[in-house]
């Protein structure tokens, strides 16, 4: 991404307003006078990724002796995809072998929110987590895994609800180490 972005508050009001008079809708219907304005607050939560850096959660790391896996699971998102701007959501994993030094947990977390709080692909999040922890915790390796549930694919188009999409990254050690690979799916597990 080229930098962080300001977020347009009259513009997204100028397109929600477009958006329901485009599919017939009166725009000032009681239900509806305020909805722009609600959606171009609801797009500084939602779309809050687009102005946060993720270096900004991971710089801060405390020094450890020794470098067994770090595998934090279940950790929930929210995403849109680009696509269809609509959202998808799951869990996600992360795992790392430390190289001397390890990120609070929160910041785990945290790391997952930036990236997931933008519009674009699952494959793509998955990716810029594992290129965060790389560069910001220069760890032995990390492996990410995230599952979810695409609306795209259960309210429309193909309509399946329940369907997952798994995506893994892999980075370092993890790259040629099956076995570890393997550890960290049965740590997920647990």
């Amino acid at each position: 991404m080229k930098g962080l972005v300001y977020m347009d508050q009259e513009k997204i009001k100028q397109a929600v307003t477009l958006l329901l008079e485009g599919i017939g809708e009166d725009i000032n219907r009681e239900g509806l006078e305020e909805t722009p304005d609600r959606i171009a607050r609801m797009c500084e939560e939602i779309f809050g990724g687009l102005t946060e850096d993720a270096g900004a959660h991971l710089e801060k790391t405390f020094t450890v002796e020794h470098n067994e896996m770090v595998l934090e699971k279940d950790i929930t998102f929210y995403s849109t995809c680009e696509h269809h701007l609509m959202p998808f959501y799951g869990k996600a994993c992360i795992a790392y072998i430390p190289n001397g030094k390890v990120a609070g947990l929160s910041k785990l977390a945290r790391t997952v929110e930036v990236f997931a709080k933008r519009p674009q692909i699952q494959e793509k999040v998955t990716g810029q987590i594992a290129d965060a922890m790389m560069k910001y915790l220069e760890p032995q390796g990390v492996m990410v895994v995230l599952e979810a549930e695409h609306m795209c694919m259960t309210m429309r188009g193909v309509k399946k609800p329940g369907s997952k999409t798994v995506t893994v990254a892999v980075r370092g050690v993890f790259e040629q180490d099956e076995n570890l690979q393997n550890q960290c799916f049965q740590m997920m597990k647990l």
